[in-house]
């Protein structure tokens, strides 16, 4: 938002600050430790000569830090900056009409002497102007330099004119007048962002019930059990360990197997339906371990290079502390029974929602904040929030803005299948990184379409995805076939197209595909309510290609991002091409898939080479990371082939053309 004062004299001009978020209302977001770019369009009337500066500092810290703008041309003006550490920034643009810089560039083309002795005396006297207002040593230096040049435009003075020019010019004193630049008549432009630490934007997360990480069937896991398994998950190269709720779970209308109305003797109930007699979202399910058995479970994970990751459901089960303590908080029924939450045609009898428009609403706020705060102090860092769309907007911000003001380095992954404008606003709120609809997008064109819109459009400033192959509420029809190439297929699309990613497992590595029912979207005998035990060690399982592909990602820094994200073209709609690049590591990756999981597809992709800094002539190299394959590349249009038999993609690493003194051939 643009800062003029009310002074007719401003002649500057600031407009077209980015990056913005619906004109300032929401931050955008960054990450700590890597550049950020602001640009800003900076003109004044006439030819004058403008001064830009960025100012930037981190919200509420006394120290600022201040750099020239450089303009690019047609009066676009950029610096980079580079924050720190995690938290929010104010980045404010200053620009004036630099009389001092105008003066500089005038004297420039001066040639007649006569001319060249009045220059030095309008310059003496904005030099003087100057030094009158400074208070330190440059004020005696300034007075100095203003004296030389008066005295040498005397007309009586000897001195020649590329002398006179050479002494006005010169660069050194010059930044004295810089560093005291007179800004009374600037304007200003401030924006404000905010800085995500690294995980925020590259991570691969795994989810898994702790219940069902027992090493025994039919035996309730715990959190031993669930630390005994984290190498497992740790030789895969995830990095986030994600749980479903761990609270108790309530008695009082408990689902049964495969969501039936009632349950039996023995079913454990879905692990939403959160609270019993035995406490609420601030305890934990007794079967699965004390709160020091959780801290242990934290640590041990950390020293493996993981985060554990929570979910945060705010909705209670029936036999909730909260229902008995606090009715006020939830809707009643004419009959006075409670209204259970309902996603048409889904029931949940076991899950009651809050009432957000509780006379009393400020301490619901209050008193769900502090579930946060308490598993913070446990240890969490990172939380996935079940269906905020289903909350208000007001509260998110609130309570997002509330928790990384004093924790800047915490997390939020929202869940929210819904419409893409509440989605995305859910994402201006604050929330770290989203769900897609990845899972629903599988054609060629579907994702094309899809990933270059969040990737290059308006949302990229905001909107971080986080692609889910699977989840233990969605088992697409695309997996429901079993065929291993569609798995691998959906697992390589998902690791290289975002740089957030996560599978649902051992589901997914083993390829578990029955769903509930024919046309349904569930598992059947799903893990929402029941225990599982898994075998992981079966052959057929996908471990090692998982394990490959997130070494994949770690080595090449192509992937960490994705604003880089282009789509080339290939002429066959049932493969799928695009490539992502480092430029500061010089680091591109292509990638095919075939979306066809049964038949051998192949065609010939196009790259442009000159955006890749190559010539037509000359010949590189790609190499397969995944097959170890190298081919030797010409031009830009190359052909490609892939059996789903064998492995259904391509991701591979563009190694340039060299020439060593002993005449052999390399590629880097």
């Amino acid at each position: 938002m643009t800062e003029r004062r009310n002074e007719g004299r401003v002649r500057a001009v600031i407009d077209g600050l980015s990056p913005l978020v619906d004109g300032g209302r929401f931050v955008p977001k960054r990450i700590a430790g890597e550049r950020v770019c602001i640009e800003a369009h900076c003109f004044t009337d006439g030819h004058d000569q403008l001064r830009v500066v960025l100012a930037w500092q981190a919200v509420n810290a006394a120290e600022a830090y201040e750099a020239d703008m450089r303009p690019l041309g047609n009066d676009v003006w950029t610096a980079e900056f580079t924050p720190p550490a995690p938290g929010r920034y104010r980045c404010t643009v200053t620009a004036w009409v630099d009389h001092f810089e105008s003066w500089r560039k005038e004297l420039e083309r001066r040639e007649d002497l006569g001319d060249i002795r009045v220059a030095l005396q309008v310059g003496s006297a904005l030099i003087s102007e100057t030094a009158a207002r400074v208070g330190d040593a440059d004020a005696q230096a300034l007075k100095n330099w203003a004296a030389l040049l008066l005295e040498s435009a005397r007309p009586e003075s000897t001195v020649d004119a590329p002398s006179l020019k050479a002494l006005a010019l010169d660069p050194e004193r010059a930044r004295l007048m810089q560093r005291h630049a007179d800004r009374s008549l600037a304007d200003s432009a401030a924006l404000e962002l905010f800085a995500d630490r690294k995980r925020a934007g590259f991570s691969s997360w795994y989810e898994l019930f702790p219940r069902s990480a027992s090493s025994q069937p039919a035996r309730h896991g715990n959190f031993k059990d669930v630390e005994a398994r984290l190498p497992y998950i740790a030789g895969m190269g995830f990095d986030v360990v994600y749980f479903p709720p761990i609270q108790p779970i309530g008695r009082v209308n408990r689902k049964g197997t495969n969501n039936a109305l009632k349950a039996t003797p023995g079913d454990v109930g879905s692990p939403w339906a959160i609270g019993s007699a035995e406490g609420g979202h601030k305890e934990i399910l007794r079967e699965l371990g004390t709160l020091e058995d959780f801290r242990h479970l934290v640590a041990t994970a950390r020293e493996l290079g993981m985060e554990i990751a929570l979910d945060i459901a705010f909705q209670c089960a029936p036999d909730h502390p909260y229902v008995r303590t606090h009715p006020e908080w939830f809707k009643h029924r004419p009959d006075g029974s409670v209204q259970y939450a309902e996603n048409p045609p889904k029931k949940y009898q076991d899950i009651y929602p809050f009432d957000f428009e509780t006379d009393d609403w400020r301490a619901l706020w209050a008193e769900l904040k502090s579930i946060v705060d308490f598993w913070i102090e446990q240890g969490i860092r990172i939380f996935r929030v079940d269906n905020p769309h289903t909350k208000p907007f007001p509260f998110w911000e609130w309570l997002i803005g509330a928790v990384q003001g004093a924790n800047p380095d915490v997390l939020f992954l929202a869940e929210a299948f819904t419409r893409p404008k509440v989605m995305y606003r859910l994402a201006k709120l604050g929330f770290t990184q989203s769900y897609t609809y990845f899972t629903w997008r599988n054609s060629k064109r579907e994702l094309t379409e899809y990933f270059t819109e969040l990737s290059a459009g308006p949302a990229r400033q905001f909107f971080r995805p986080n692609v889910w192959p699977n989840t233990p509420d969605i088992l697409h029809e695309t997996l429901q076939s079993g065929v291993r190439a569609a798995y691998a297929a959906r697992l390589v699309l998902a690791a290289t197209l975002s740089a957030n990613y996560g599978i649902y497992g051992p589901t997914f590595e083993l390829m578990e595909s029955t769903p509930r029912e024919p046309g349904a979207e569930e598992y059947l005998d799903s893990e929402k309510y029941q225990l599982r035990y898994w075998t992981l060690d079966r052959p057929d399982s996908l471990r090692s290609l998982i394990a490959r592909m997130n070494s994949i990602r770690r080595d090449n820094v192509a992937l960490q991002s994705d604003a880089s994200l282009r789509f080339c073209p290939l002429d066959n709609e049932e493969l799928i091409g695009y490539l992502k690049s480092d430029e500061s590591s010089d680091n591109v990756i292509v990638v095919v898939v075939n979306l066809d999981p049964y038949h051998v597809q192949s065609g010939w992709i196009e790259l442009d080479l000159r955006a890749l800094g190559l010539e037509d002539s000359t010949p590189y190299q790609v190499h397969d990371l995944l097959s170890d394959q190298r081919y030797q590349w010409r031009g830009r249009r190359n052909y490609v082939m892939l059996d789903p038999g064998r492995m259904p993609a391509h991701v591979l690493k563009l190694r340039r053309y060299l020439r060593t003194e002993h005449d052999f051939d390399y590629f880097l």
